[in-house]
């Protein structure tokens, strides 16, 4: 599996639309097998998806976002988990270990995903 997780320092990016940076993970037997760091524009809706399909990115997860980028990501067949919060690393290794997302990840006043 390869996600994607818009990054800001070294946190989960409140905000998708506010977003320039992208930790591209792969996970492999339920760790992180491979991850680089991959810049995008948020406002070109054209490069963002070009920079997911390029890196064969096949879910998304960010904080926010509107739900014109939402329906854009899910239109090219990409899974999106949103309303995600945290520190990037610790998101990553729970995540790859049980391919859910906790409770501690997840924003305040929020209880399911998109």
């Amino acid at each position: 599996m390869k996600l994607a997780v818009t990054v800001w320092g070294n946190r989960i990016s409140p905000v998708f639309d506010a977003a320039r940076t992208l930790l591209v993970a792969e996970i492999e037997n339920k760790k992180i097998s491979r991850q680089f760091y991959t810049s995008f524009d948020p406002q070109s809706p054209a490069d963002m998806v070009n920079v997911l399909k390029k890196n064969q990115v096949n879910l998304l997860v960010c904080g926010a976002i509107s739900n014109t980028f939402a329906d854009l990501i899910a239109d090219h067949d990409i899974q999106l988990i949103s309303f995600v919060t945290g520190n990037t690393r610790q998101f990553l290794d729970s995540f790859a270990g049980s391919r859910t997302v906790k409770k501690i990840h997840m924003m305040p006043g929020f209880n399911h995903r998109r």
